[in-house]
């Protein structure tokens, strides 16, 4: 059976904008790739720390407000309940401006991994797809974000009696199964919330750059992110 004019004519279109997009890129030196894609991280970077590093960044975003551990979840009528309402507000808010005060600090570890970024790097991560420039951070700063976080973490949790009191009955409910042991400890908790909430406001500047390259502000970003 003879294919349709219409399927014909489709595959030529998708043959000649893949062709077309090929030359785009080989167009681009790999010295503006790589610049282009340093400056597309240092965007992220900046983006997702100037919007959840400053009072009320976290609780104030529904998107990465940091919510009480599963368990306690589960618990918060019934905390309300018997008046101890204020308890919880009072873990949330001190849970969310704790990673506040973390994600702030975290702009020299994303530039220190922005700065390491080799040219097989920026290849994937121009030509990766949407979350690529998210992938390369979560990969490449994780564990310094973790050992940074930590300690800002816990310095504010400890002003917090409540939060003493959770770790030990958690730790108890997480060896008997009853909660996720990666619930089990608060500060740990809060420190991998702040960095899902980084993450996440990174995955969000990458991906409207990605969609507009026209708007990014920038001739190298329109120049290198345009020819995808």
């Amino acid at each position: 059976m003879r294919p349709s004019l219409k399927i014909v004519f489709a595959f030529i279109l998708t043959l000649t904008a893949a062709i077309a997009q090929a030359g785009s890129l080989d167009a681009i030196s790999a010295g503006d790739a790589s610049a282009g894609v340093k400056e597309a991280l240092a965007k992220g970077a900046d983006y997702a720390v100037a919007s959840l590093g400053k009072e009320n960044g976290f609780l104030g975003n529904s998107k990465v407000k940091i919510p009480l551990p599963g368990y306690l979840q589960k618990a918060e009528k019934g905390l309300r309940m018997f008046g101890m309402g204020k308890q919880a507000d009072e873990l949330t808010e001190t849970m969310n401006h704790a990673a506040e005060n973390a994600v702030a600090e975290a702009r020299p570890i994303l530039s220190e991994s922005i700065k390491k970024m080799s040219v097989d790097d920026a290849k994937g991560i121009l030509t990766g797809g949407e979350g690529s420039v998210t992938k390369y951070f979560k990969r490449t700063s994780s564990e310094q974000l973790t050992e940074k976080f930590t300690p800002i973490v816990k310095a504010s949790t400890k002003k917090l009696q409540l939060a003493e009191q959770y770790n030990q009955f958690a730790g108890k409910a997480a060896s008997s199964g009853l909660i996720d042991k990666k619930d089990a400890d608060l500060d740990s908790y809060v420190t991998q919330k702040a960095m899902d909430g980084l993450f996440l406001m990174i995955a969000e500047e990458e991906k409207k750059l990605r969609s507009n390259p026209v708007g990014a502000g920038s001739d190298l970003l329109k120049k290198v992110f345009g020819a995808l």
